[in-house]
C-alpha cells in the first residue's frame, strides 16, 4: 500500500462482520487521503482504540458484541468530542436513528450504500459536518419529534458545564422562534424586523456556534438549554 499524506483522514473501524469490514478496507485504501489506524469487533475495543489513536473518523456498527454502536459512541463522543462518528446499520429504524443523533453521531447510513457515499460521508464529517440530519430533517413530523426529544437530552451527561451562550438576546430570540417552526419570514413578522435582519442575525448565528445550517445552530441551542424545543399541538 502506498504512504498515505501526512494530512490523510484517521479513520477506526468496528464491525463484527469480517467480511463487511474487509469491503470497507477496500474501499478506503484505494482513497489517497484515508488511512485506516484500526479495525476492531466490538463496542469495548472500538471504545479503547478510539481513546488510544484518537483518530477524525470512527465508523462504528450499531449492532456490536460487548458494548453497542451507539453507547460506543456515546463513550467516545464524551471523552473525545472532536471525533466524527459515523454509525453503519442493516436495518434503518427510526429509533436508532434517534439513538444516534442522541449519542452524537455525525452520520448515519445503511451498511449497503454506495462506496461513494460512505467515502463522501467521511470527507464530510471530517470537515465538521453533521450530515446525519439529511435523513432525519427531511421529514417535518420527524423533526418536530427529535427537536422535542432534545428537551431532556443530555449528550455529556448531567455532570458537564453548560457553555456561555454566545449569542445576543435577539439572536436567541430569533433562534427559539425557528424551533417552533417559523420559516424567516414568519419570525420577521412576529418580532417586526425584516426578512433580511433575520437573515443577517442568522448568518451571525451559524459562523459564533460553527455549525453549517439553522437546524444544526437550533439542536445545538437546545442541547445547551439556551432555548426550547418546538410546542408539541394536543
Amino acid at each position: 500500500m502506498a504512504d498515505k499524506p501526512e494530512k490523510a483522514i484517521r479513520i477506526v473501524l468496528a464491525d463484527a462482520s469480517r467480511l463487511t469490514t474487509l469491503g470497507i478496507t477496500q474501499v478506503l485504501e484505494r482513497e489517497a487521503d484515508m488511512e485506516i489506524l484500526a479495525v476492531v469487533t466490538d463496542g469495548e475495543q472500538a471504545v479503547a482504540k478510539t481513546i488510544e489513536l484518537e483518530p477524525d473518523v470512527l465508523i462504528i456498527e450499531v449492532e456490536l458484541p460487548q458494548l453497542s454502536g451507539i453507547k460506543a459512541t456515546q463513550k467516545v463522543r464524551r471523552e473525545l468530542p472532536h471525533v466524527a462518528v459515523v454509525i453503519l446499520t442493516a436495518i434503518e429504524e427510526e429509533q436508532t436513528l434517534f439513538d444516534a443523533i442522541r449519542a452524537g453521531a455525525a452520520a448515519y447510513l445503511h451498511k449497503d450504500c454506495d462506496p461513494k457515499e460512505l467515502v463522501d460521508s467521511i470527507r464530510k464529517v471530517r470537515g465538521g459536518q453533521f450530515i446525519i440530519n439529511e435523513k432525519i430533517f427531511a421529514k417535518p413530523a420527524v423533526a418536530m419529534k427529535v427537536l422535542a426529544e432534545f428537551r431532556e437530552l443530555s449528550v455529556y451527561g448531567p455532570g458537564s458545564s453548560h457553555v456561555f451562550a454566545p449569542l445576543s438576546p435577539r439572536e436567541v430570540q430569533i433562534l427559539d422562534n425557528i424551533a417552533q417552526g417559523m420559516t424567516n419570514k414568519e419570525v420577521a413578522y412576529a418580532l417586526a424586523i425584516s426578512e433580511q435582519t433575520v437573515k443577517n442575525h442568522m448568518s451571525s448565528i451559524l459562523r459564533k456556534l460553527s455549525v453549517n445550517d439553522r437546524t444544526q445552530a437550533v439542536v445545538y441551542a437546545i442541547r445547551q438549554g439556551w432555548i426550547k424545543g418546538p410546542e408539541l399541538g394536543s
